[in-house]
């Protein structure tokens, strides 16, 4: 049983909002033929990008529903992650009132756009293995807790929470359950999508930055009930989403043995590398990941990174985070990249 009810957490403006209607919104179908747009103040001089892109995105939602296996009603698109992330906060959290839940160590941007929002963020620290502590998590609930943040895969530890743990946060917690779900495609896990129907209250947001590689046209997805996107779409900006994002998203989507060859390679990549830390002295601890990075415990983790950098190797430095004292992340590039690394590793060893 689910005890979740969105008019109990969305905003109390948010509810009485009229959105913005653009031009776009109001006739979008560019297909018609002959039709005359003077209705937007546009350049009329064809160049390609000189009409207002559809809203909705609907050409990209279209390829996402049919791959997921859901209806484009439960997907918005944002500029980037953090966009979807940050409009969660606007629909749902009330400034200097509510409080989100996150678990470090874990991607920062929830802390920040808390912070941002004027939203305590409550942070309750992960297991020593990395797992959520559930009722150390339910206990820290309020009556002003409107969202619970899971990384899963997390960033930077790269373990999947127990799917035990978050049925029992969605089923016993009356907010929003948010998974960031940026690196499911590295994983051998089921994404969280099979149950977006299940649970009211289950939010999944992905990205076409890490195993799409398409990190610099900022594109963040959003999968939720028609209710919660309903929500979101009210307060999204009119035109959030650019043209040619939306024209290379289509093109990469419809790519798909050539991303699942990439995501295999650099799978592999991974397990090689792993294979080649259990050998280097200085690694005191080797983390599990399902994703497209390695954490690694280290005898000195500023000394090591400093000697990576002076050999043109940059890693990310994870000491200063909760429960990663002495830790490096180790990104997985392409095989030639990955062959630096390790030669690198074996002459500091």
């Amino acid at each position: 049983m689910n005890i979740f009810d969105i008019n109990t957490i969305t905003r109390e403006n948010v509810k009485s909002l009229k959105p913005y209607s653009s031009a776009r919104d109001e006739f979008e179908d560019f297909s018609t033929a002959n039709m005359i747009f003077l209705d937007a103040n546009e350049n009329p001089f064809q160049n390609g990008v000189n009409r207002y892109p559809d809203p909705q995105q609907n050409s990209v939602k279209a390829i996402l529903a049919k791959n997921k296996n859901i209806k484009s009603s439960q997907i918005l698109l944002g500029n980037g992650s953090d966009e979807v992330l940050d409009l969660l906060f606007r629909a749902f959290c009330e400034p200097k009132t509510d409080n989100i839940i996150s678990l470090p160590p874990t991607y920062g941007m929830y802390g920040v756009l808390a912070n941002i929002n004027a939203v305590e963020n409550r942070e309750v620290l992960l297991s020593t293995d990395f797992q959520p502590q559930v009722e150390k998590i339910l206990e820290a609930v309020d009556d002003n807790t409107k969202i619970i943040f899971l990384c899963s895969p997390n960033n930077p530890t790269g373990n999947s929470f127990s799917y035990e743990s978050v049925v029992k946060l969605l089923q016993n917690f009356k907010g929003l359950v948010v998974i960031d779900e940026a690196y499911i495609d590295f994983s051998d896990k089921e994404s969280w999508l099979t149950e977006i129907d299940e649970y009211p209250n289950l939010v999944i947001t992905q990205t076409l930055s890490k195993a799409y590689g398409l990190a610099g046209i900022r594109l963040g997805i959003c999968y939720g009930s028609e209710a919660v996107i309903s929500v979101l779409n009210k307060i999204k900006p009119p035109y959030n989403v650019n043209e040619l994002t939306q024209q290379r998203a289509i093109v990469r989507l419809n790519e798909s043995d050539k991303i699942k060859a990439e995501i295999t390679s650099i799978v592999e990549q991974r397990e090689e590398l792993l294979k080649v830390l259990l050998e280097v002295s200085f690694v005191e601890k080797i983390y599990p990941t399902e994703a497209n990075f390695v954490l690694v415990k280290v005898d000195d983790a500023n000394k090591r990174y400093d000697q990576l950098i002076a050999k043109g190797i940059v890693i990310r430095n994870r000491t200063t985070q909760p429960l990663c004292e002495n830790c490096l992340r180790f990104t997985i590039g392409i095989p030639e990249e990955n062959a630096v690394l390790i030669k690198e590793l074996k002459l500091l060893s």
